[in-house]
């Protein structure tokens, strides 16, 4: 006697909740990556990490060799290319504080909320810089005295953790 065997169609119900992944970025900072470069042993690097809510992005900036630190900020532009600020990291707004002497360590720390975006992304969403930095369209530049315009700057990129 052959048994019968019949097809049971399977249906799997998927709930639509996203198991939301937390995002991290990183920039190297450094002088050549300056337009145009600048001739400095300063260096430093940023890392970020986004919030499961997607609501914050908190970061940190450590910097070594740098003297007279004005401000820094994440700008919008491709490499090689200069860009409008977007959020400041130090200080947490406008005017400039210079920071006298050289600094060597952490620069700052905090985190960023779409209230805090200035720019092209005022009155935006914090995903619309998160979008931007994903795409690699974002970079962190550090001001001093001698270099107004920058001193050491860093393309930010996602970082490749699962």
């Amino acid at each position: 006697m052959e048994a019968e065997i019949q097809e049971v169609p399977l249906h799997l119900e998927v709930d639509n909740v996203k198991a939301k992944q937390v995002l991290t970025f990183k920039a190297h900072l450094s002088g050549d990556q300056e337009v145009p470069p600048a001739e400095t042993n300063a260096t430093g690097q940023t890392n970020f990490k986004l919030s499961k809510d997607g609501m914050e992005l908190e970061y940190k900036l450590i910097v070594a060799n740098i003297e007279n630190v004005r401000m820094a900020h994440i700008h919008v532009a491709p490499v090689g290319v200069n860009g409008g600020v977007v959020a400041w990291l130090y200080p947490d707004g406008p005017p400039p504080q210079t920071i006298p002497g050289r600094t060597d360590g952490i620069l700052t720390q905090g985190t960023i909320t779409a209230g805090d975006l200035v720019g092209d992304l005022e009155g935006g969403s914090l995903q619309d810089l998160v979008d931007l930095m994903t795409a690699g369209q974002t970079y962190v530049n550090v001001h001093t005295d001698q270099f107004p315009g920058g001193e050491i700057r860093g393309q930010i990129s996602a970082n490749n953790k699962k």
